[in-house]
């Protein structure tokens, strides 16, 4: 069973710190600048590769820092995900993180993980996580593609129209909820 709980962060309003600045550290970086594209990332890393510092030029919200790991760099960050290629470096990362209370993702190693960086479609306003409970990346994947292929670009424009009709609504909340599961019932087919 999946036990994880779902929640969407405002990851441009958190300080993350990213270790790594290879093809795992750019797989973490890519993800997080395409769900929250000002996600406010710190990355250190001894080197980094020709795609990371592709993919990191020229955004504002992405500090690079060339050095090795050091607790130091912990010091006001939120989150922190380890993704160097050296799994006792990664183990130090996750314990001075968990000596803190930070919540840390330790790529490819569920064990260590606090929270796991699930498949993520996004059409506008829409925002769906999809996980595996670390099981399937892969089937993540997968999913995601399919959700992408399937949801029409219009759904915003579905969103955008039922916020405007829910803000009309008059009543308590009770009566608000009522109302809008009448009118989008026949979304999911039900009569």
């Amino acid at each position: 069973m999946n036990h994880l709980y779902p929640i969407f962060l405002k990851v441009h309003e958190l300080n993350v710190l990213l270790i790594g600045g290879g093809n795992v550290g750019t797989e973490k970086l890519s993800f997080l600048l395409k769900s929250s594209p000002e996600a406010q990332v710190t990355v250190v890393a001894k080197e980094f590769n020709a795609d990371f510092m592709e993919l990191a030029t020229g955004k504002d919200s992405v500090t690079l820092i060339e050095d090795a790991y050091h607790e130091k760099y912990l010091g006001g960050k939120h989150i922190v995900i380890a993704a160097t290629d050296v799994k006792k470096v990664n183990l130090q990362i996750r314990n001075d993180a968990k000596e803190r209370f930070i919540l840390v993702n330790v790529a490819d190693t569920p064990e260590l993980c606090d929270f796991y960086l699930g498949g993520i479609v996004t059409k506008g306003n829409l925002k769906i996580a999809i996980s595996t409970n670390g099981k399937s990346p892969t089937t993540a994947k997968r999913l995601r593609q399919l959700l992408e292929e399937v949801l029409p670009e219009e759904i915003d424009d579905l969103l955008e129209n039922l916020h405007a009709y829910r803000d009309t609504l008059k009543g308590d909340f009770e009566y608000k909820v009522k109302a809008m599961n009448e009118l989008t019932e026949g979304l999911v087919g039900k009569k």
